[in-house]
Parts: structure tokens; sequence; C-alpha cells
């Protein structure tokens, strides 16, 4: 497959998604009122894009197994074994999503290798490894996003929740007080985690009517989004014991493995390893599996740190990760500044979240018209690709050493 192709991707339907964000960014219509929570781009086993090629809708999962060294490019088919590295995916949030945690590359082969052998169905509700990778991840806010991330620092945590929960985690603050490390963060974590169900109600009560003795406003708020959504969900605290950010549009975040986060509202793009992996703590009706997510919890509290980016051309701006599988860039063009591909790339996957260009094929001499909710596939063997018109991408590619 030496051509660029049109993607026709999955919408995932899940209770906290937005019924208009991202039929809007499609031009659909949504008569049905249904959550539209993620749409997926990429060839993951759960839910491959359908590329156009040759007059037919193809399996890009297929695809790359019969044309690796043309759609992925040969050093990038060899690392990664014949495999497209990254998940690439629009989110929308109107409701918050689960307190989770995404696992490291052994600890996903080693859990997928043991559900295996438990012979836990893929699509059983109580699966908490879909496959053997890991799940490092970064999110760009298109519309103001809400997020936590991260724990915060030891004296904030012992603050904000001496100021709402005073009686009933008095002895939890205590032991966390004489012992402020991650080790005793995660024993403070583990003992909220797992108390009697009964305990946490009357805590998240108790928290619930002291909301107003908390002098972080933000955190009031969203505490109170989350016991009106989850009365009696101990999650309802996330907000005094995570980091809470607003996303400004085009800024971005990274979440290692290990990192405890929620997402809480707003459209974003999500670009990651090729993983459906989520260990769930909370705020959720889904499987939660507490002794695995604290397998994989990272205790050590960390401040937030926007992704730092870099241009790359006059209308290229590259968001920078530690991450193998990806890299994700942002591309703005008018009709006085076009967009001319590098020589050096790998398989990309681009959206047009905004207006309408032309993206041509140059040593081919193909063109196809991409809008606001278009996708495509540029395989490996197209060696340079331009774009013209008035328009905003977000690319998704695989970084090239050179």
């Amino acid at each position: 497959m030496k051509m660029i192709g049109l993607l026709q991707n999955t919408i995932q339907f899940y209770a906290w998604g937005s019924p208009s964000a991202i039929p809007e960014l499609l031009d659909k219509e949504n008569p049905s009122g249904k959550p539209w929570a993620e749409l997926w781009m990429g060839a993951h086993s759960k839910a491959s894009s359908l590329v156009s090629y040759e007059g037919k809708r193809l399996p890009l999962i297929e695809l790359i197994q019969k044309y690796p060294h043309e759609i992925l490019g040969p050093d990038i088919s060899e690392t990664f074994h014949n495999k497209l590295p990254y998940l690439f995916k629009v989110l929308a949030a109107a409701k918050p999503l689960s307190i989770q945690a995404h696992p490291d590359l052994a600890q996903a082969r080693d859990g997928f290798e043991r559900e295996n052998r438990q012979n836990i169905p893929l699509d059983a509700p109580n699966r908490n490894y879909k496959d053997a990778n890991h799940k490092p991840e970064c999110i760009c806010a298109v519309s103001k996003f809400y997020a936590l991330s991260g724990f915060r620092t030891i004296p904030e945590i012992i603050g904000l929740m001496t100021s709402a929960c005073p009686a009933g985690l008095s002895d939890e603050l205590d032991r966390l007080k004489t012992n402020p490390d991650s080790y005793g963060l995660k024993v403070f974590y583990t003992d909220l985690m797992t108390m009697d169900p009964a305990k946490q109600k009357r805590i998240v009560d108790e928290a619930v009517q002291n909301i107003a003795k908390i002098y972080d406003q933000n955190s009031i708020d969203w505490m109170k989004k989350l016991s009106e959504e989850y009365p009696s969900d101990i999650g309802v605290l996330s907000p005094i014991l995570l980091n809470l950010i607003c996303l400004e549009p085009g800024q971005a975040l990274f979440l290692p493995a290990g990192e405890l986060h929620a997402y809480l509202e707003g459209l974003g793009v999500e670009l990651m390893a090729n993983s459906d992996n989520v260990l769930r703590g909370g705020l959720t009706a889904k499987h939660i599996d507490l002794p695995e997510l604290l397998k994989v919890v990272n205790f050590e509290p960390r401040p937030i740190d926007l992704l730092q980016t870099r241009d790359c051309g006059e209308n290229e701006k590259l968001f920078i990760t530690p991450a193998n599988e990806f890299v994700l860039s942002s591309i703005s063009v008018s009709e006085e500044r076009s967009y001319l591909s590098s020589t050096h790339r790998s398989a990309e996957i681009v959206l047009c979240s905004a207006g309408e260009a032309v993206l041509q094929d140059i040593a081919a001499k193909n063109s196809i018209i991409i809008k606001k909710g278009d996708s495509v596939l540029i395989p490996a063997a197209v060696k340079v690709y331009k774009i013209n018109g008035n328009a905003v991408f977000y690319k998704a590619a695989v970084p090239i050493i050179l």
C-alpha cells in the first residue's frame, strides 16, 4: 500500500461521553442522544480503523500485516514487529471518567499472560489486561479540558484532608504525618480505598459537609460534582488527593505508567501506545480491581508539568514526550502558508479538526480533499506530501531517529 487512504473509525459509546462534541466534529447527527465518548483511529484488535483502498474499506490491522514495510517503513516494522505502535483517539468527556492507572510493559505482559492462563475471555467485564502492552499516553486539549493527574504533595494532602475529614480520617492522617513519604502515602491511600464501604460513605458525607472549609475553590467545585454523580464513592475525595488541572486549548499533558489520573470534562485528542489496559479505582460502574491497581500506582508525589513543544518549520508544533511509540503534533495551514512533510517519516494518521484542505502526494501526483472530522492514513511509502488550504490538523506519528 503506497497511497493516502481515508479512514473510517469506530465510535465507543461510554456513559461518560458527550452526545454532541464528537458528532459536531464529524458533522454527523446524533438523534438518539447517545454518549459518543471516543473515536478510535488506529489498528487495535478491539476496533481497527477501515482504510479506503482499491475501492474497498479494509481493516488497517490487516493491511499492515500484508504491507508492513510500505505502511510502517522497514525500521519501524522491525522494531515493533509489524504492528502500528500507537492508538490515536478523540475523547469527549461530559462526565468524569474513572480514577485509573495503566501498567508498565512488564506488568502488562505478566497480567495478560496470567489472565490468559485463568481463561478469562478478552471481552469479559472482569478482565484487566486486554493486551500485553503498556499504555503511556498524552492528552491535548481541543476545548477547555479538566483532569486529575498524579498525587499532590504530602503537606497539601494532609492540609486538605484535615479540613475535609478531621474526624473520620484522624488515625490515617496521623500515620501519614508520621511517615510523610511515598510509602506513607501508599499506606494512607490503601487504607482509604480498602476500608469498609459504610465507613467510606461516612467519610464522604463528612467531606461534603465540611466542603466550605477546604481552601481550594476548584477542588470544592469538583468534589461537589463528583458527589452528585457518585454520592458514596470514596473517589469523591480525589480532587484533594490528586493534582487538579485545567488544560487550555492547545496545551497537553503526558501520563506515564503508574500515574493515577482521571479525565473530568472536555474535548481532547489522545495519543498512546497501542493498548487498552486500564486498572480502575473508583468513580465508575465498571470493574474495579483494587489489589491490581495498588500494584501499579506510583505513589511519588509530583507536580503537573505541561508538555513542552518544539516548532518544526513554520506551521507544525511537536509535543515532546519520552514515549518511543508515538509523537503528537499540531499543524495549521492557510492560503499563504502550506505544509510540507519531512522525507524521514513512518506511518502517520492525520485528523482535521477545523477547516478544509487538499493533501497531495507529491511524487505520485495524487491528492485528496480533507475537511473537518476527516482522518487519513499516510503510509511511510508516501515519501513527501503537502497540505494546502485553511485548516487545523493533529498528527500522530512514530518518532524517527535520524
